[in-house]
């Protein structure tokens, strides 16, 4: 046999017995020991990796839990049953938590919407829409109708309603919040499940405008403010709930013309040829 080759052979597995023994050693000199705390709670959590929790994942999560940074309640997606869970492993009180869900925040849809003279020609996708021309609406605040937010959400708990506006199937909805990620225009908010008062409307229109370019747009009246003790403020031209203060007996649902203020599942008033243009 060629001396070369097995002198080649001799350095190359020298150095490889070297290499390895030399890593071995580092393994062992450097080795972190995992909190096995992390391990428990990942095992129980739903592994959806949404980002819900403000964290790159479920594995990350339950490391910042372990470390303090995050809430035992923090998981949107497990829900109360995960929460009691981790708590018990933390050997902490879990607390009680509400559940938090999206709310589309416009009802300017195809039948209250005012469309612009030009058709919008393009990808139907409410980013490209959004940065392109605005979408085919002349309201800038509104619900494009992309559907961005139905796309985004990993648990089909949206659909686009007949309208053109987004619903929330709150029974399939886990608050993970990637719908309010995915809406350039703002309109979608998270909320506790158990509140049912909102305004429906973005528009920071002065009160001609957006009666130009919605039929259901709060115009800025501001009766809901006068007569709710605080329970709805003004900011500029648009109503805003003040949640602490509020009052539902106090809100005058049936003074607002658009009914751009009212309950969640509340009829939305019928919109006339009039009021539409």
């Amino acid at each position: 046999m060629d001396t070369t080759f097995i002198m080649a052979l001799v350095t190359m597995g020298g150095l490889g017995f070297i290499f390895a023994g030399g890593l071995a050693i580092a393994n062992k000199k450097l080795f972190v020991e995992e909190n096995p705390l992390i391990g428990r709670i990942n095992e129980i959590l739903p592994g959806a990796n949404c980002g819900g929790c403000g964290r790159a994942g479920c594995y990350d999560f339950a490391v910042n839990v372990v470390e303090g940074k995050s809430s035992v309640t923090g998981c949107p997606v497990g829900g109360e049953e995960t929460a009691v869970q981790i708590a018990q492993i933390m050997g902490v009180e879990a607390g009680t938590s509400v559940k938090m869900l999206p709310r589309i925040l416009c009802r300017g849809g195809n039948s209250g919407a005012v469309k612009k003279m030009t058709a919008y020609y393009g990808p139907i996708n409410c980013k490209a829409m959004d940065i392109v021309s605005g979408g085919d609406k002349l309201c800038y605040y509104g619900c494009l109708g992309g559907g961005d937010c139905i796309q985004a959400c990993p648990f089909d708990a949206m659909i686009m309603n007949k309208d053109g506006i987004p619903e929330v199937i709150d029974e399939l909805c886990t608050g993970c919040g990637m719908c309010v990620k995915a809406c350039p225009r703002d309109v979608i908010e998270m909320h506790p499940e158990d509140r049912n008062i909102f305004v429906f409307c973005k528009n920071l229109d002065d009160p001609k405008a957006s009666k130009d370019v919605c039929a259901v747009a709060c115009f800025g009246c501001g009766i809901c403010a006068r007569k709710s003790d605080g329970g709805v403020e003004m900011i500029g031209y648009l109503a805003k709930i003040n949640y602490e203060a509020l009052n539902e007996d106090k809100i005058p649902f049936d003074k607002c013309r658009t009914g751009a203020i009212s309950k969640l599942n509340g009829n939305i008033k019928k919109i006339s040829e009039e009021q539409k243009n």
